[in-house]
């Protein structure tokens, strides 16, 4: 039978421009990380259906928060890095024996948004260098 558990337990860290490893979980709302496979059509002439081949991998992570002046700092720090940040995604939290993705990335947007009558949110956008690794904690 499958084990179910609630998004309120994901964590979510991030090395800053400095290579600390910070954990932003608590000013987040979510977390996205979509990951696709190139595929290169090989179709040639007198086919009647196409066909392909497996090229390579790609991943991007996308989140969204409660502003925080702190957390602020860290991700301002990467705006502009050419250096990867290592990062670690928990969908299910960091107790021993849950699902991680680890890989690293450079944070390619940042938005800090404020509104009436809205609290000041910010979102980040980062495009995984190099492979998910898919392990536990």
């Amino acid at each position: 039978m499958p084990t179910f558990r609630h998004g309120k337990n994901s964590q979510f860290t991030i090395a800053d421009s400095g290579a600390v490893v910070r954990d932003i979980s608590n000013t987040l709302k979510s977390v996205t990380m979509p990951r696709s496979i190139e595929t290169l059509e090989t179709t040639s002439f007198g086919s009647t259906s196409k066909s392909y081949v497996i090229g390579f991998s790609d991943s991007t992570i996308s989140v969204e928060g409660s502003f925080d002046a702190t957390i602020d700092g860290y991700l301002s720090g990467l705006v502009g890095n050419d250096t990867a940040s290592a990062f670690v995604y928990g969908p299910e939290g960091s107790t021993s024996t849950y699902t991680k993705y680890t890989g690293t990335a450079f944070l390619t947007s940042y938005e800090v948004k404020g509104g009436v009558g809205d609290i000041v949110s910010y979102t980040a956008q980062f495009q995984v260098t190099g492979a998910v690794t898919r392990g536990t904690y």
